[in-house]
């Protein structure tokens, strides 16, 4: 079976490489195009592209699909099959037409939960117990289309949008694997997805990562997570931005002003300083202010010892 992989951040390495392993013929990777990096703003190449040069596969890198030029291109390396995995555009319909055993499409979540763009941000900020990957076949709609195989894991206490991401693409490729064969030869039946269960998430901006106080301390502690490694979730300290990269939500013994920062005395579960919310308050384990590396909370109080005390703004 020939296979074009599309795919762009390191969580479709995985399923490509195990591909790669499995002797399937991977005619072509698609990926996004290069974007600049770093103070001289030099072209970085994604992740999946960097696997497909490792692994001498031919690279195409389209601004967009919906061009005749591009969806010709495409047609010439004959696929029987696209899988995609976080490519980061919408395939026209012109695309989807192409392989004649369709588009397959890995999205971590458990559809129809979290159709959308940022599936594993959405389950660690509703307090998921699970998180999911379901493969399904594409159509013209966002992540509506049949599913052929799903799975779940659960979400732990320490998970953030990062570790849980790695997880996911484990699960996605072993999954992809077993389903793959299975459909050329017919031994699976598209299940429809129930609509009126569908729920949507949308990209995430940075501005999301800035935090308000009178959330509640639980719901401060999912956005630290769900936020972490992009956008971060941060907060201002004398006019420079000092980002929470761990934490852990504390009963509030003493209510006070939302976003006082105050000592805990018994450094409650590895917390040495704590921030009032709209209900409870975050015990803080590990900082970072801008300018300077990531440090525990108690070294950065060491330096900063006019920080008790102080009320952080909300955004």
């Amino acid at each position: 079976m020939r296979v074009i992989f599309m795919g762009t951040p390191e969580f479709a390495v995985p399923s490509l490489e195990h591909l790669i392993l499995n002797r399937y013929q991977v005619v072509a990777v698609y990926t996004q195009p290069d974007k600049p990096a770093g103070r001289q703003g030099s072209p970085l190449p994604s992740p999946v592209k960097r696997a497909a040069l490792t692994w001498k596969l031919p690279v195409v890198q389209p601004v967009s699909l919906k061009g005749t030029e591009a969806v010709k291109q495409l047609a010439e390396f004959h696929p029987d099959v696209i899988v995609v995995a976080a490519f980061g555009q919408i395939l026209p319909q012109s695309v989807l037409d192409i392989p004649s055993c369709g588009c397959i499409n890995l999205h971590a979540s458990r559809l129809p939960r979290f159709r959308g763009a940022s599936p594993v941000v959405a389950a660690i900020l509703a307090g998921d117990e699970f998180a999911g990957m379901s493969i399904m076949l594409m159509e013209k709609g966002l992540d509506t289309g049949p599913v052929l195989a799903r799975a779940q894991i659960p979400i732990s206490p320490q998970d953030t949008t990062g570790s849980l991401t790695a997880k996911l693409s484990q699960i996605a490729a072993q999954l992809l694997l077993d389903v793959l064969p299975r459909w050329f030869k017919g031994e699976l039946t598209p299940q429809p997805q129930n609509d009126a269960e569908a729920t949507f998430c949308s990209p995430i901006s940075k501005e999301e990562g800035e935090i308000d106080w009178h959330l509640s301390a639980i719901d401060i502690w999912r956005r630290v997570r769900a936020f972490h490694p992009w956008p971060g979730c941060y907060t201002r300290w004398q006019g420079k931005q000092l980002k929470i990269i761990e934490a852990v939500p504390l009963p509030e013994e003493v209510s006070s002003e939302s976003g006082r920062v105050v000592a805990l005395a018994s450094a409650r579960k590895e917390a040495v300083f704590g921030i009032h919310t709209g209900n409870g308050i975050l015990g803080v384990l590990r900082v970072q202010l801008e300018g300077k590396q990531a440090m525990s909370a108690a070294e950065f109080l060491r330096g900063q010892r006019q920080f008790i005390g102080a009320i952080l703004p909300s955004s």
